[in-house]
């Protein structure tokens, strides 16, 4: 295998163990209390001992490449909802937002592995440390949030699987209608899948998984060129386009845009990764400017496609797609395919999570304990199956598992994590400042979270009701 095989594989293998550690109820603060580390100045990045470290350019592509998915083929659909100017300035906003917020999450891991003297910290134990030292409220609730945490990672899992099933069927519908000249059920098209799908999340060994990603990263990249031609084969025009948006639409905008901008799950594996992870901050460092890139790409998907297509563009723009044109036919037929391999991979953190830390944990030792993980897995997978059939909607998907779990984990969290970490190490008008910026943001991911999934399932019911 190639050296840049062999790094995209460990970096899968180390990402997904990292993440799927976040479920673990026992967490990094355990080293503490053994005192594992009794220097007086410690600095964490000192003690880290990382089998496969990766380079700042490698963790710059593996942001990059992990942001070009469903959520960025999605943007032209929210700025539908928005308008091209509050589109814009929107996405742009938000941006900043989630970059502010994750650079508290990294400050507050490194100054709560200072105080603990650990090397690193996943989210959940990066929560609990810092609600234990915040004021008395908050340490009392340090021992469960924690869970609150994994189980908005678990529902972001398996929304994110949702996703992929109806991205799937619903370009596969598009080929068959188009060649055949016919009007397939996208249901029919997700059952065919089904069989396939679950035989794919029976794999149990990652190593096997890690090479579909490899394989779909480079078909994801060649089929953007591919979508690129068609946005700009023809003149844009503002003509017809709407500036401003419904404001009762911007709901389901900001919940897009989080979930396709909004990589917290991966942050801290992939800073705790790094062989200088000093470098991953800093107004140059890795995340500043993967973000900027990241916003620039998603402003112009989201842009140029609504500028092309207008209001008739869909929660894919590959569904958008010249129909009886081969190339925009192979493009679909690509990201069906790539988005379909890496299912397993998406799954694997929801598997893992249930069966290791739950499930498994509470049969214990038997003979059918293998069954019943195979169980497991089928079972989850045919949850997101049923509530893909049930809501064939790939924007509203999208808006629903954006506005519900991003706005918790990328927004609000952030926050609280920021406030509790310097409750009292902060007086006068830095403990103000302190306050009144993380409550702005706590407010605003509430606020996101209700307000979005309310219009997200308000929608969703309306689909139940035409």
């Amino acid at each position: 295998m190639s050296k840049n095989g062999h790094n995209n594989q460990a970096f899968v293998s180390d990402h997904v163990d990292n993440i799927k550690q976040q479920s673990s109820n026992k967490y990094s603060l355990e080293l503490a209390e053994k005192g594992a580390v009794k220097a007086p100045d410690y600095n964490p990045y000192e003690h880290r001992d990382v089998p496969h470290p990766t380079t700042n350019w490698e963790t710059l592509f593996h942001l990059l490449k992990g942001s070009l998915g469903t959520g960025i083929l999605a943007m032209p659909n929210a700025f539908r909802n928005s308008g091209y100017v509050t589109g814009t300035i929107g996405t742009i906003v938000i941006g900043f937002i989630c970059t502010y917020c994750i650079h508290q999450l990294v400050k507050a891991e490194y100054e709560l592995c200072r105080r603990k003297k650990v090397p690193s910290m996943n989210y959940p134990a990066v929560a609990e440390a810092a609600l234990g030292e915040g004021p008395s409220f908050f340490k009392n609730c340090a021992p469960y949030i924690g869970t609150v945490v994994n189980v908005f990672l678990l529902i972001y899992q398996l929304g994110t699987c949702c996703v992929y099933v109806v991205f799937v069927a619903s370009n596969i519908k598009s080929i068959v209608d188009t060649v055949y000249e016919t009007n397939v059920d996208v249901r029919l098209c997700m059952i065919i899948i089904l069989v396939p799908l679950i035989l794919i999340n029976w794999v149990r060994q990652l190593k096997y998984l890690a090479p579909f990603s490899t394989l779909a990263n480079f078909i994801t990249m060649v089929s953007f060129g591919f979508i690129c031609y068609y946005i700009f084969r023809e003149p844009v025009t503002l003509e017809g386009k709407d500036a401003i948006g419904k404001i009762e639409n911007f709901p389901l905008f900001f919940g897009t845009v989080l979930f396709a901008l909004e990589a917290i799950g991966v942050i801290l594996p992939l800073e705790n990764e790094m062989k200088t992870p000093h470098k991953f901050g800093g107004s140059c460092g890795v995340l500043n400017i993967s973000m900027v890139w990241i916003v620039f790409l998603y402003v112009g998907m989201g842009l140029f496609g609504y500028l092309n297509y207008g209001a008739s563009v869909l929660g894919s723009i590959t569904l958008n797609l010249p129909e009886h044109e081969i190339p925009a036919q192979c493009v679909k037929a690509m990201l069906a395919f790539a988005i379909y391999i890496t299912h397993g991979l998406a799954c694997y953190v929801a598997i893992d999570i249930t069966w290791n830390d739950y499930v498994g944990k509470k049969l214990g030792p038997q003979r059918n304990k293998l069954f019943w993980e195979y169980a497991v897995r089928t079972g989850l997978v045919l949850i997101t199956f049923l509530l893909a059939v049930a809501i064939p909607n790939l924007e509203l998907f999208i808006s629903l598992f954006g506005a519900l779990c991003l706005s918790a984990l990328g927004l609000a969290f952030p926050a609280l994590i920021q406030i509790c970490t310097h409750w009292y190490e902060t007086t006068g008008i830095a403990k103000g400042w302190l306050l009144l910026s993380n409550f702005v943001l706590i407010i605003v991911g509430i606020l996101g979270l209700v307000i979005g999934t309310y219009t997200s399932v308000k929608e969703i019911v309306l689909t139940f009701t035409e």
